[in-house]
């Protein structure tokens, strides 16, 4: 193959063309121009609709669905379980062959303060729906021929999600989030964002309809691998995915939206008694705004005009919180009771230390996010040192959410002692164990369980627990002892329980001179 110098973009996929065909010729080369198609017509003409799409949701139930995982925002799953089911409706007549003529698609804009439950609510949808999910951040894209994202890898991004399958691809979901950082204004960036302005074009054209090739143009790798594939007489996935059916959603904080519609609405009730700005108040006001506000605040109209289904998602309150961690089947409570549950351990989360978690959290101002970001520092310790403790349940009230060292301390302090039964079957496991480690067998004298049951109560470790500690280098000693004597099987008495170090180098120094003699 002669790879020199190719003078286009089109020379290049020649020459890689002629090589594949050669080097891959006893399989045919149905991948490329000027091969002999195989077969009828009808079994290589792509297939346009796909006919196993289902979908039977009602609005009320996608909302009972959220409703499980998503606390508060009651408008907000209404108005997107109408827009989800109206939407794929569509897509399923469409599939059906009764498409609706100049149907305008339901994508959808979300606003709301970080945390308040805008991906959990997009997640939970696709997943209710079992099609694909893609969520990105606005502000990784570019305009084409900028350094950044390609928006159109979102759409390959899809097509990952579907596990290749770009007829499923095409009716996924794509989420954009922070949608607002790419708005263009001059009162939002001092200038007029030039970039931000090019990336609203490119998101037009992939949520009204285009065709996007399945592998990027700069994506190399791929294009040479679907060369191959081609060359072989591969299964070929489709060259394009079609946006018609995918459905956006984005979303952002709009931090100074507010602004802007308050301004608008205390102009027009300049000169009258009473009106609409009497009652807009606080995180309520964001209901107010009209498209005009959105051309203002830096959008595109035609942009702006392609997401016709707008909603707000309003900060969450302490009892909001409190609320998820009870009721949420997504809850983090479940997560750390799973964690201590692996242990054998019993976390008895109380009313009392959930509503302390909770005022923990808002003081975060990140939402249910706060949530995870008090449970991890109230929780990282007894993670730690609870799984090699004798402590088997303990309650999570207020006391250990305010001070949760100096509760797992008094829990360790307090820790039940095990009784002799139980500490002679944990010191056999330890030596079965020990023994299909090393290959030697170990033994404790009476005086050796006693000692060592003594010492593991005052180190508030188990007794397995500090064996495995206590007796760390316990095989480098036995193993040179058996070596010099052929000896397989050790006793160990209280010495080695009181000092293994000790004991461990005056049985080895033994067995020097019992080699020597």
């Amino acid at each position: 193959m002669n790879m020199s110098g190719p003078t286009s973009p089109e020379e290049f996929q020649k020459q890689m063309q002629d090589f594949l065909q050669k080097q891959f010729k006893s399989f045919g080369s149905p991948g490329f121009a000027g091969s002999q198609p195989s077969g009828t017509d009808e079994e290589t003409k792509p297939k346009t609709q796909r006919n196993d799409f289902s979908f039977a949701y009602k609005p009320r139930d996608v909302k009972a669905h959220l409703d499980r995982y998503v606390i508060k925002q009651d408008e907000a799953k209404k108005v997107l379980s109408v827009a989800l089911c109206d939407h794929y409706n569509a897509v399923r007549e469409a599939f059906d062959g009764k498409e609706q003529i100049h149907y305008t698609k339901q994508n959808v804009m979300l606003m709301g303060p970080t945390g308040v439950g805008k991906t959990y609510l997009i997640r939970s949808i696709a997943e209710l729906i079992g099609v694909p999910f893609v969520k990105a951040d606005a502000t990784k894209f570019s305009e084409t021929g900028y350094v950044g994202g390609d928006v159109e890898d979102l759409v390959r991004d899809l097509v990952r999600q579907a596990d290749g399958d770009v007829e499923r691809a095409q009716y996924g979901i794509i989420y954009i989030d922070e949608i607002d950082k790419i708005a263009s204004s001059s009162e939002q960036h001092g200038g007029r964002d030039v970039s931000g302005q090019g990336v609203q074009t490119s998101l037009l054209k992939l949520m009204e309809e285009t065709e996007v090739p399945a592998r990027a143009p700069h994506d190399m790798a791929g294009q040479i691998q679907a060369m191959m594939d081609g060359a072989r007489g591969g299964k070929k996935g489709g060259n394009t995915i079609n946006t018609k059916h995918i459905l956006f959603v984005v979303s952002g904080a709009f931090a100074h939206l507010d602004k802007i519609v308050d301004r608008r609405l205390k102009e027009s009730t300049i000169g009258f008694a009473g009106g609409e700005q009497d009652d807009v108040e606080g995180d309520r006001i964001l209901e107010h705004a009209k498209t005009p506000d959105f051309i203002k605040y830096g959008f595109e109209p035609e942009f702006i005009g392609r997401l016709p289904v707008r909603v707000v998602c309003h900060p969450l309150s302490v009892d909001d919180l409190e609320q998820i961690l009870k009721t949420s089947e997504g809850s983090i409570v479940r997560q750390y009771r799973q964690s201590f549950a692996a242990y054998g351990i019993r976390a008895n989360f109380e009313d009392a230390g959930l509503r302390r978690i909770a005022e923990l959290a808002i003081e975060e101002e990140t939402g249910a996010r706060g949530l995870m970001t008090v449970c991890e520092k109230v929780f990282r310790d007894l993670k730690f040192e609870l799984p090699s403790s004798r402590v088997k349940e303990f309650p999570v009230d207020g006391g250990l959410v305010d001070d949760p060292r100096g509760t797992m301390e008094t829990l360790l302090a307090n820790a039940p002692e095990q009784d002799e039964e139980d500490v002679d079957d944990t010191l056999q496991n330890f030596a079965e164990s020990f023994s299909a480690q090393h290959g030697l067998t170990i033994l404790f004298t009476d005086n050796a369980r006693k000692e060592l049951t003594r010492l593991a109560r005052a180190s508030s470790l188990s007794v397995f627990d500090f064996c495995k500690d206590h007796f760390r280098d316990l095989h480098f000693g036995l193993k040179l002892i058996s070596g010099n004597t052929g000896q397989t099987e050790f006793e160990l008495d209280k010495s080695f329980a009181e000092n293994p170090d000790t004991a461990l180098s005056q049985r080895v120094v033994a067995s020097y001179n019992e080699k020597k003699s």
